[in-house]
């Protein structure tokens, strides 16, 4: 039994390294072939940003799918049609390095934060732009552009934690979704992520699979409505949603037996 179990590691440590590898040669080869073309083909910059969101999402969907065939993991989706409404500022927390792609396997069309670098890179640099991504700026003009692209109807996708929760550790957001939420006059659609067992946590080597396959949960949540904090000065209403939506989430993880907040684990699929 002892050596099955080894040998069942040693391959979803491989398996695990395969599909970094083909998540990146993926990417070089998409960015030199199926965007250009949607891009080329398009008549205009939103239908090519509604074009490239989609093939991303295919894409990433495609790896999800991919990850689970390889035995590396298992996943189980609450709520997914939610995701579908256009114009929604949704949030997350963030508790391992594969939540955007899994997000963004589950939303055909939605903008997204992004490091600079990504627009100097020669091989991700029109991809991000013919999505429409924003590009990390001064927190003014950036939560001026978030707030613009919801009022224009798209949806953005937000991790306010800013970086991977640390498991046991409380859950800490910064106000930057809240400052969004409030300039655009829009509400949060809350989504709670657990991973079970905490895997590609932040500072873990991706090689450090846990003992078996572990399992994704996402379940939407509804609206957080906007309204009761319009009516305090803006940096207190900030702070104030920035502080609900740090028990939103905690009560949700806990509520889902998420293992990094409580005892219980998540059911498998």
């Amino acid at each position: 039994m002892k050596a099955l179990q080894r040998l069942n590691h040693g391959w979803r440590v491989i398996a695990t390294g395969i599909a970094f590898v083909t998540f990146g040669l993926g990417g070089l080869v998409l960015s030199v072939t199926l965007f250009p073309l949607a891009a080329l083909t398009s008549p205009d910059a939103a239908t090519t940003k509604r074009r490239v969101q989609r093939l991303m999402s295919a894409s990433w969907r495609l790896f999800v799918w991919f990850m689970k065939l390889m035995g590396i993991l298992t996943w189980e989706v609450h709520g997914r049609e939610k995701l579908r409404e256009r114009g929604q500022l949704i949030v997350a927390n963030h508790p391992s390095l594969l939540d955007v792609v899994f997000l963004i396997s589950q939303i055909p069309e939605v903008d997204c934060i992004v490091k600079r670098a990504i627009f100097t890179n020669r091989f991700m640099r029109l991809p991000a732009t013919w999505a429409g991504y924003i590009a990390e700026r001064s927190a003014e003009e950036l939560i001026g552009d978030c707030a613009a692209t919801i009022t224009a109807g798209h949806s953005l996708l937000i991790f306010p934690e800013g970086t991977r929760t640390v498991p046991g550790q409380p859950i800490s957001m910064r106000r930057g979704a809240a400052q969004m939420a409030l300039a655009a006059k829009c509400p949060l659609r809350p989504v709670t992520l657990s991973v079970s067992p905490p895997t590609l946590i932040k500072g873990q080597p991706w090689y450090h699979v846990p003992p078996r396959p572990f399992h994704v949960r996402i379940e939407v949540g509804e609206p957080i409505a906007i309204e009761p904090y319009l009516a305090m000065e803006p940096s207190l209403a900030a702070r104030h949603l920035t502080r609900d939506l740090e028990a939103y989430f905690t009560a949700s993880l806990q509520k889902i037996g998420d293992p990094a907040h409580t005892t219980g684990m998540a059911a498998a699929v």
